[in-house]
């Protein structure tokens, strides 16, 4: 059984670390939209931020309904990224059983 486990843990994390970077690439993208850099009018851009928005924004809003508003500083992300990785922490041992 564990040896049917382990490669799920490292789908598991690939997946996550995937999500890391998606998060960290909208983050990136809407702080350039917020200075001027890029312009949403650009389909390329438009089209990468809505891909990006739909990629994330599902984990984002529960935190974000949750979370007091501080202005113009978004903190959700940082809450998902504790998030993620507590469960990249935890994740091996809740499902291989170890310790």
């Amino acid at each position: 059984m564990h040896d049917v486990l382990v490669p799920l843990v490292e789908v598991l994390e690939v997946i996550l670390n995937l999500f890391k970077w998606c998060v960290i690439a909208s983050i990136v993208l809407t702080w350039l939209v917020a200075f001027n850099v890029v312009n949403t009018r650009n389909r390329a851009v438009y089209v990468i931020g809505d891909t990006l928005f739909k990629l994330t924004d599902w984990a984002l809003r529960p935190i974000r309904r949750v979370m007091p508003d501080t202005g113009a500083v978004d903190l959700s992300p940082v809450v998902l990224f504790l998030i993620i990785w507590l469960i990249q922490a935890y994740l091996p041992m809740i499902i291989l059983g170890g310790y």
